[in-house]
């Protein structure tokens, strides 16, 4: 690959997605770019950048940006975050949120949606339907095809074992030929939108719980600040992020701190000019979700 085409894939995924790509990963460039390239009949990656330096085709922008995206996922993924928002986050959210009864959660870079079913069927496990309780759970990616896969709830046996109990698996899923199908009462409480971190985050809302892990490890440090800020001005004062094994806030923002005790939980800091506001409504909303509870993971 030729210097300037590697330049000019390189500085549209900066732009696009936040990802920064050092001439080492010039492999995965090489990799991910080619079938985008067959797509558009263009027969090499140096036709694709010219095109992309030339013509400025949206679709073809998000076809580049959308092949870098990194789509690594798998249910209860590291599985400590999960435990620390059942036995930690949630029963304080139950108490401060007693007089609304109203939580939402964010996945962001929801992948194919591992994560966000993760969490709602931690959420179902409770059986608390009867209390009226009305929980959002909302996953957000880049990528308008992962979301579409996402959205159908459907995993092959390979993914379903990758993190997930079996009991979860017998109690929330059904055989379909070679495909594993989520239950729909747990797919429809999740709601996929296509989002990219990078710009106004506010037609989500506000959110009580953030799941933003293994994202910021693809940025450099500049974006990975204006992302922090980003998501807490999505954020009431008593919020929580979670962050990924490998990352932190120290040194990047200090729009969050850690909790000492709760190893990759992250609280704001700074006064939100948010907080206390009315939550709005999703205005992409397309269908209305039973309100669900939450309670234990364990047998």
């Amino acid at each position: 690959m030729l210097p300037a085409d590697f330049e000019t894939f390189a500085r549209l995924v900066k732009t696009e997605s936040g990802l920064s790509m050092t001439p080492d990963k010039a492999y995965l460039l090489d990799s991910r770019l080619r079938p985008v390239a067959q797509k558009w009949n263009l027969s090499s990656l140096g036709q694709l950048a010219e095109a992309l330096r030339n013509q400025r085709n949206a679709e073809q922008i998000r076809d580049v940006t959308e092949a870098m995206t990194v789509n690594e996922s798998f249910f209860f993924r590291d599985a400590r975050p999960f435990d620390l928002l059942r036995d930690h986050m949630l029963p304080t959210l139950r108490t401060t949120r007693a007089s609304t009864r109203k939580l939402r959660i964010w996945s962001a870079a929801a992948s194919s949606g591992q994560e966000a079913y993760s969490i709602a069927m931690l959420l179902h496990e409770g059986g608390l339907t009867s209390n009226g309780w009305s929980v959002d759970i909302i996953g957000t990616d880049i990528s308008t095809e992962i979301l579409n896969r996402a959205r159908g709830g459907s995993y092959t046996s390979f993914e379903v074992q990758r993190g997930l109990p079996a009991k979860l698996l017998a109690k929330y899923f059904t055989r379909q030929g070679d495909k594993w199908q989520i239950a729909d009462p747990v797919r429809r409480s999740v709601q996929f939108i296509r989002q990219n971190l990078l710009q106004d985050l506010s037609r989500l809302g506000m959110f009580d719980v953030v799941f933003c892990r293994n994202v910021l490890i693809y940025f450099d440090i500049e974006t990975k600040a204006k992302v922090l800020a980003a998501i807490r001005r999505q954020m009431p004062a008593d919020g929580y992020l979670m962050l990924g094994s490998a990352e932190t806030v120290l040194g990047v923002s200090d729009a969050f701190t850690s909790l000492p005790t709760l190893s990759g939980v992250f609280v704001p800091t700074k006064p939100n000019s948010t907080v206390g506001a009315e939550r709005k409504p999703l205005p992409f909303a397309q269908e209305t979700k039973p309100p669900l509870q939450y309670g234990s993971l364990r047998s």
